[in-house]
């Protein structure tokens, strides 16, 4: 291959060349990968070109057939890829091929740089165009664009730090890619070898791969097959194709109905949420195709906003060839295919969690926000959501429940279901308004997810039950709660007078300070007043406000605990010692940090260090 050019040398951006240094420096397993990408690109062009035509009578070439030819020359060491699509104009091939766009391969080389490199590239991030430098010396890439006055050119690069334009030479519209391949990958000079790897990787790509004029794909769309002829390792392998991700999906869902609209599609829920930074597509949505004419690329009017995490194709013959993004968002038939997705995918979900519990929580640790999001925000879909959530409880240990078995686990006179928000299970496992659940063994949801608070504000009550925010002041319990404490030794009036003291120190931090019923094992516990506004959404704000303030609270205090008592002892005995002080501050502050809330945990220190100094005086 000729390497000389009077054209124009470029260089790439930065990241571009940290990439192919990674590319020439690394040891892969898979290098076949490289053809998968080039063949993925092509057939984009192929689609965005068949798109094109729907709508302009003005294409280069419009006769010409839509396919994607292979050819090799083994003395030469050389391997060419071309496509009749839609080519690519002279700042195409710049933007194209000279820099990468994504943020994701951005934030992923940022980390090759803090020493977190992975032992293998290829298998986790699908690293597109620039792959084939994991097998070439010195790649052309030869370029003319539908429009029919377009030029041609020639982008041509080493993988150094480099690259060079200039005026190429080609009659037909689209893209030829010329590959000089290294000394020691010349295997991919072989038709077998070629074919092999479009097997596996590139089967269903939509238009004919000739491998020197001998197509070696089987072109039909899996989606428009029956069930019953495509195996587990069919759709595995189409999921890798359309998602550039190695892990096997969770689940995949074949459908095909003809009423109330036409409909074939292939959906899938994914093993992991982050799948990898490299991933050719980093938007959402699924790929909407029309008698099997790629409509859109990625279509997020399929399916609710918080399923968006799904993966798949859906082909309809009831839409016209010719809808545009914006008859998409109207179309009536769009509604009917909504509302038929969401079905199925909600359905496919619960089989899930019935059939392989295991596999349920998996789905459930990776993607359990967005179904939360859904609660909060989907007020036609809740119901169908509800069944799906899932919690960690006071009595749930390791595993995981669902609204329906905490309901069925209640005592007959328990009126509501309760639940505590948290930072962590663990702050929510020693809180003290666990107290009284504790001692009469009432089961509580623990909810420390972010997300959580904004659920709590859309989802009031489950099969007739009301959800009670265990720092309710008006909480609901069963007829024993309300029974008083046995007095404690001390005098009503000296307990009266901590009670002022704390409330005279806390000023308006507090509403009230009183006496608990509920209090067992811990010294005082902080409940929102009746009418709190956004009380399920302090933690959110305390993340998001960078001057949050804490609402006021009532503040409750256990009479009998042996904290609570010696301050009433120390107030009466000495009612100015500076201890009362720091003590009061310090068990607001506690509470403010099992609570999750408190601003600034840094400054209890000071105060922790006088309270141990006074401690320790002989």
């Amino acid at each position: 291959m000729d390497t000389q050019t009077s054209g124009e040398k470029l260089e790439f951006k930065a990241e571009v060349q940290q990439l192919l240094h990674i590319l020439a420096h690394s040891l892969y397993t898979e290098r076949e990968i490289f053809l998968r990408e080039l063949l993925s690109n092509a057939s984009d062009a192929l689609n965005r070109l068949q798109f094109e035509m729907l709508t302009n009578a003005e294409v280069r070439d419009s006769d010409t057939a839509l396919a994607i030819h292979i050819d090799f020359n083994e003395d030469a060491k050389t391997l060419t890829i071309s496509d009749t699509g839609i080519g690519m104009t002279r700042e195409e091939l710049i933007e194209n091929l000279g820099t990468i766009a994504h943020s994701g391969a951005l934030a992923f080389l940022k980390n090759l740089e803090a020493g977190q490199r992975p032992s293998d590239i290829i298998g986790q991030f699908g690293v597109g165009f620039y792959a084939v430098f994991m097998v070439a010396d010195e790649v052309r890439v030869t370029s003319r664009s539908y429009r029919p006055d377009a030029e041609v050119w020639t982008w041509i690069s080493r993988g150094e730090s480099s690259y060079t334009l200039t005026p190429g030479e080609r009659e037909q519209r689209g893209t030829t890619v010329e590959i000089q391949l290294k000394e020691d990958a010349t295997e991919f000079a072989s038709a077998w070898r070629l074919e092999q790897i479009i097997k596996r990787h590139s089967d269903y790509i939509a238009f004919p791969i000739q491998v020197r004029d001998k197509v070696a794909n089987r072109q039909t769309a899996l989606w428009r097959q029956s069930p019953t002829e495509v195996q587990d390792e069919d759709y595995n392998d189409f999921y890798r194709q359309i998602t550039l991700d190695f892990e096997p999906p969770l689940l995949h869902r074949h459908i095909v109905t003809d009423a109330p609209v036409s409909l074939r599609s292939v959906l899938y829920v994914p093993r992991t949420r982050e799948r990898g930074m490299f991933r050719m597509r980093t938007d959402e949505g699924l790929r909407l195709y029309s008698r099997k004419v790629l409509i859109l690329e990625r279509t997020k009017d399929l399916l609710p906003e918080y399923f968006r995490f799904v993966e798949g194709v859906v082909d309809s013959e009831d839409l016209p060839l010719n809808i545009s993004r914006e008859s998409v968002q109207s179309n009536r038939t769009m509604g009917h295919i909504r509302k038929a997705l969401t079905g199925r995918v909600v359905k496919a979900l619960k089989d899930l969690a019935d059939e392989k519990p295991e596999d349920y929580r998996i789905f459930w640790e990776q993607f359990g926000p967005y179904l939360k999001e859904g609660v909060a925000t989907d007020f036609s879909g809740r119901e169908d959501l509800l069944p799906l959530l899932r919690f960690h409880s006071s009595r749930s240990g390791d595993g995981l429940i669902s609204l329906a078995e905490y309901v069925a686990r209640m005592g007959e006179d328990q009126p509501a279901i309760y639940y505590i928000l948290s930072e962590a299970l663990t702050s929510a496992a020693h809180s003290p308004h666990l107290d009284y659940f504790k001692g009469r063994d009432l089961e509580v949801l623990y909810l420390v997810d972010p997300l959580d608070g904004f659920m709590m504000q859309a989802l009031r009550e489950f099969e007739g039950k009301p959800l009670q925010n265990v720092d309710d002041a008006g909480l609901d319990l069963p007829a024993a709660a309300t029974e008083e404490p046995a007095e404690a030794a001390d005098d009503g009036d000296a307990f009266a007078a901590l009670t002022a003291r704390f409330k005279d120190i806390l000023g308006e931090r507090v509403t009230e300070v009183r006496a608990s019923k509920v209090l067992t094992d811990s010294p005082a516990r902080l409940v929102s007043p009746e009418g709190t506004p956004d009380r399920d959404m302090q933690r959110v704000r305390r993340m998001l406000e960078q001057d949050y303030q804490v609402a006021p609270k009532i503040l409750e205090l256990n009479r009998n605990h042996r904290l609570v008592l010696n301050l009433v002892g120390l107030l009466e005995r000495a009612p100015e010692d500076p201890r009362l002080e720091l003590a009061i501050e310090q068990v607001f502050a506690n509470l403010l940090l099992l609570e999750g809330l408190h601003p600034n945990p840094a400054e209890m220190a000071p105060r922790l260090q006088a309270l141990l100094e006074a401690a320790t005086v002989g």
